[in-house]
């Protein structure tokens, strides 16, 4: 079972790992292999929201998942992206922008730090709006009941989380402003970047909810079509195909989840360029990393294991919430990478732990329950 889902994941690691050897040496192959711990520990909360929409889809299009899905996640996300950065940034052509990334490697290196408020004020936006829109909704299961239940109240305010995210956009660019003004520095001028990302960041996100939700919607809908069909056909004695339907609701199913696969990539992206400047290793790095995360993600699902531990999906969107403050903070302030990372893996292994205890306890409920049956049976027979 393991080899047969991260078998690819093996494979891509040795080539890439064989290759960054034969690029830069022994240092390149430790570079590659920091990248892809980073990309993992940075993405497991992606690998578990995705999780959750994969187990809709049939073994077809978990595959398809795993094949064209990670093309467009390698090489848009973790190729493209970061040469798109540095040329908005630097006001660079693409071809430009790739002959600085391989060719200059400093100069890259100081466009992209330029870049950083702004990169971090565009994530940290759309991440926490990721995290506001959970938080904010009313769930059956709340992991922790003492926060969720008064936020979930809250959450009924149309238009909450879209307040909250510009207060602290407001918040943050202020700070970054006064700062630098304090310091008589340079990036004064840039506290209008800041704010001018951080309301991209949230109008990208709410296109992509829209985008998200049509996607959803349509998919309801050709459900509700393909089973009213279903029942005309049983009526009738005819019988209906129901490839088509299926087929249809599974590919706007698969476009979702690459919308969203997409949005939670910033994260690594962005932490990738404080280990190094080389954009050869740091496709490398998060490729081989985001292979891992696109088998955990159908690892998931094939175990069943976000309906045995219900709690897993909670942590990995305390995490999203935890990893867009720290890109917020970043604006001003560095924080190693270590830390975002190890952040991220206490919230899940502590939601895991959480929904462990929980199993254990309705296991104890039902066999106290079962003992109680059997005993009133003994009772009633005597």
């Amino acid at each position: 079972m393991v080899l047969k889902t991260f078998g690819w994941s093996f494979a891509v690691t040795a080539l890439g790992l064989v290759a960054a050897v034969l690029y830069g040496g022994w240092t390149a192959f430790g570079i590659v292999a920091i990248l892809s711990i980073l990309e993992i520990s940075l993405s497991f909360d992606n690998a578990v929201v995705n999780a959750g929409i994969l187990k809709k889809m049939n073994a077809f299009w978990q595959k398809i998942f795993l094949t064209v899905g990670i093309l467009i996640a390698v090489f848009g996300m973790r190729l493209v992206f970061p040469v798109v950065i540095v040329a908005i940034s630097a006001k660079l052509g693409p071809i430009e922008a790739v002959d600085l990334a391989l060719t200059d490697k400093n100069q890259y290196q100081q466009y992209v730090t330029d870049a950083h408020p702004s990169i971090a004020a565009f994530g940290g936006m759309f991440l926490l709006m990721i995290f506001l829109d959970f938080i904010f909704e009313d769930r059956d299961i709340k992991w922790l009941g003492w926060l969720e239940r008064p936020l979930a109240k809250l959450g009924k305010v149309d238009m909450l989380s879209v307040c909250i995210a510009m207060i602290v956009l407001l918040i943050s660019s202020m700070t970054f402003a006064t700062h630098a003004h304090q310091h008589g520095g340079t990036h004064a001028d840039k506290a209008q970047t800041v704010l001018i990302s951080g309301i991209a960041g949230l109008i990208t996100y709410l296109i992509v909810g829209g985008l998200s939700g049509y996607f959803e919607n349509k998919l309801e809908e050709d459900e509700e079509r393909e089973h009213e069909e279903e029942e005309e056909a049983k009526r009738s004695g005819k019988q209906v195909s129901a490839v088509k339907l299926a087929g249809q609701a599974a590919f706007f199913m698969f476009l979702y989840l690459e919308v969203l696969d997409a949005s939670f990539s910033f994260d690594g992206v962005i932490g990738a360029f404080a280990v190094t400047n080389d954009i050869v290793l740091m496709a490398l790095g998060l490729g081989i990393g985001a292979m891992y995360v696109r088998s955990l993600t159908v690892y998931l699902v094939r175990q069943g294991t976000l309906d045995d531990y219900v709690y897993l999906e909670h942590g990995a969107h305390y995490a999203i919430g935890a990893l867009s403050v720290i890109l917020l903070v970043t604006i001003q302030y560095q924080i190693h990478e270590v830390i975002t990372g190890l952040v991220g893996v206490v919230l899940i292994a502590w939601s895991f732990w959480s929904s462990v205890r929980r199993n254990r306890a309705l296991a104890a409920e039902e066999g106290k329950a079962e003992s109680s049956d059997d005993k009133a049976e003994v009772s009633s027979g005597v």
